[in-house]
């Protein structure tokens, strides 16, 4: 067994306009100061790192490294969380996914989807020059609007949708696989791949590509229902990363899933701080300790009470609690004998 990595933290959610959340510098002592070790960069913000020149510049690289170091923490994984989105965008949600992108490709998919793409190939770069092994992403979605339709499915749309989707997602998982970094897709509603069963079909028309594997959050799964621990036995060898985020489910006789059209504050499955939600954290732990996950485990708060910055203080020490030493011998060795195949076959009678 291997020791998860942690406790980290994901900036996308904590920068802002005033110190020290304004800067890389000032936000990564933050977080040193709450405990945290690690560091996960959201790439479309500027503050945080140059993708381009990540990709481009090794001694960039290096450079945004020792930034990071000399607050006493490392980075973790780079996200393209809303790069990979606009990979793939149903005309329904063109205008509203248009401010992803910079201004000279909105209104022009085609362009948007070249832009993003550009970003998904330096982040392959990116991260292999700042010697990660892991990167986080989105799917994108051609299908979600059918998710539940009305009138049904034309035959066969699923699966062109997938074939598609494949197509566009094949030259990025090569670039990734040339560099040696596993493209990890947070599997998320409004994705097309955003359960087990979705994610299978992605694989088959990828033709199990080595490098599509999995980003685990068990928030989404709470929120759909589904058995986020038996998930973990399905799919334990494609996990390579973890964002540890907590979540509730509270259906009552007026709403469930889909939330009747609530902000989050008045939905039955909502996100929460650390530990104040349901998600059983300890067995999740003990799963990824069992099945060899060495990565990271990620802080990502989204929670709709909470203040950002108690959810970060309480999330570092949640993580610190939850981290597993595995053990390097069993529990009954002292009562073990020598390894003799002759004493063996004795006691078997053969």
């Amino acid at each position: 067994m291997t020791n998860i990595k942690g406790p980290a933290i994901f900036l996308a959610q904590f920068l802002g306009e005033n110190p020290p959340f304004n800067t890389l510098a000032g936000i990564c002592q933050w977080a040193s100061k709450l405990g945290f070790v690690g560091v996960q960069l959201p790439t479309w913000d500027s503050r945080c790192i140059n993708l381009q020149l990540a990709a481009e510049s090794k001694t960039y690289a290096d450079e945004l490294k020792g930034t990071i170091a000399a607050c006493g923490l490392e980075i973790t994984e780079l996200s393209t969380h809303l790069q990979g989105q606009l990979l793939a965008v149903h005309p329904t949600y063109n205008a509203l996914f248009d401010g992803f992108a910079p201004a000279e490709v909105h209104n022009n998919p085609n362009a948007r989807t070249a832009w993003a793409a550009q970003q998904l190939l330096w982040a392959a770069k990116a991260s292999a020059n700042l010697g990660l092994q892991a990167h986080a992403t989105f799917s994108g979605s051609l299908l979600w609007p059918m998710v539940y339709p009305w009138p049904q499915r034309p035959a066969g749309l699923v699966e062109t949708g997938f074939g598609e989707l494949a197509n566009r997602w094949l030259p990025i998982l090569n670039a990734f696989d040339e560099v040696g970094v596993d493209l990890c897709y947070e599997l998320h509603p409004g994705e097309d791949l955003h359960d087990g069963v979705s994610y299978d079909m992605f694989l088959e028309k990828t033709g199990y590509h080595p490098r599509a594997c999995l980003l685990y959050d068990p928030s989404h799964f709470v929120l759909q229902g589904m058995d986020y621990l038996a998930f973990i036995d399905f799919y334990y060898d494609r996990i390579k990363m973890f964002h540890v985020k907590d979540a509730e489910f509270n259906p009552t006789g007026k709403q469930g899933v889909y939330g009747g059209y609530q902000p989050w504050i008045d939905r039955a499955g909502r996100f929460r701080s650390l530990g104040d939600g349901q998600v059983n954290f300890k067995s999740i732990f003990s799963k990824l300790a069992a099945y060899n996950y060495s990565g990271w485990a990620v802080l990502e708060w989204e929670c709709c009470i909470k203040h950002q910055e108690d959810g970060a203080a309480e999330g570092a020490e949640f993580i610190k609690r939850h981290l597993i030493r595995t053990t390097e011998r069993a529990f009954d060795d002292f009562a073990g004998t020598a390894n003799n195949e002759t004493f063996n076959r004795s006691i078997l009678g053969i």
